[in-house]
């Protein structure tokens, strides 16, 4: 009997909602990240190609550079932007959807 009650409470159509919208906002949040993964992908691909030409260039023809930055410091410099743009680019993706999605949703519920 006591089980019964019980599922009848889970079945109730607030909970029902509630779990709903549980799982499409988690969808939601699912999707923001995936799309900040991507677009911190590409501008950490980008970055370390635009800093890596001129950063090995330069270690190989200026004399101070040549002197003072072995492999490990080149390596540090290049991976140093990768990793900025990548969570700088990733960032302001998520920040961007998460908004886009917050408008989006106050101007249905207006509606």
């Amino acid at each position: 009997m006591a089980k019964n009650v019980a599922q009848a409470q889970a079945q109730s159509p607030l909970e029902k909602n509630s779990l709903a919208s549980l799982d499409q906002k988690l969808a939601m949040a699912k999707r923001c990240s995936h799309e900040g993964v991507l677009a911190g992908a590409k501008a950490a691909a980008v970055a370390t190609v635009a800093t890596a030409i001129p950063t090995l260039a330069s270690a190989r023809m200026l004399p101070w550079a040549k002197a003072h930055l072995n492999h490990t410091a080149q390596a540090l410099i290049i991976s140093t932007v990768a990793g900025a743009a990548y969570f700088i680019v990733a960032d302001k993706t998520v920040l961007a959807t998460a908004r886009r999605n917050s408008f989006n949703k106050n101007s249905n519920i207006d509606a």
